[in-house]
């Protein structure tokens, strides 16, 4: 039998693991994140049971990633997994919002009040309006980049561009332009 191969972090452990198939990988990694992402959730308008589902859904995207090798690992698993889960849950939010106007949903758990709602609210669409005028390629790039959490290198091979450095470069560019149309628009960004 062949030595265990020797592990920088239990990350590297985990990831071996989910690369040889071993689904077990996924049950601790349940485990080590569940009051994380639990605690995410219901400070956040959720129930647990909605948490447990944004966990699965993070846990299936962070397997599905390293297994067809589109994983880069840039920070612990936790943090990646909080994250994904966090952006899911953010974008189902937001998705139940516009499918049923006038939702009442509870205020996040920093107690904001109705003002500061409506100054994310404002702010929010004059994000959203400047990414539209920002145009394509650029609107694509930034929301591959920071909505998609897509690395550098898997942009370029979607977007066509020469190298992960091409990718960069053209981003702080489309960033600048993004960041000069929200100035337009509002006194607060400016």
């Amino acid at each position: 039998m062949a030595p265990s191969p020797l592990f920088a972090s239990d990350d590297a452990r985990i990831l071996d693991r989910i690369r040889k198939g071993d689904e077990g990988a996924l049950a601790d990694l349940y485990r080590e994140n569940r009051k994380p992402v639990r605690a995410l959730v219901t400070r956040n308008s959720g129930s647990e049971d909605d948490a447990d589902d944004m966990l699965q859904e993070a846990l299936v995207t962070l397997w599905e990633r390293v297994a067809t090798g589109r994983f880069r690992y840039s920070a612990r698993l936790g943090t990646f997994i909080y994250a994904t889960a966090q952006n899911m849950w953010l974008r189902r939010l937001a998705r139940a919002r516009r499918e049923i106007p006038g939702i009442a949903t509870d205020p996040p758990a920093d107690d904001a009040s109705p003002l500061d709602l409506m100054i994310e609210d404002e702010e929010s669409e004059i994000i959203r309006s400047a990414l539209e005028r920002l145009g394509e390629p650029c609107r694509k790039l930034l929301l591959l980049f920071y909505w998609e959490e897509e690395s550098m290198e898997s942009i370029a091979a979607q977007m066509g561009m020469a190298n992960a450095d091409t990718v960069k470069s053209r981003k702080y560019q489309c960033k600048k332009s993004l960041e000069a149309l929200i100035r337009e628009r509002s006194p607060r960004h400016g």
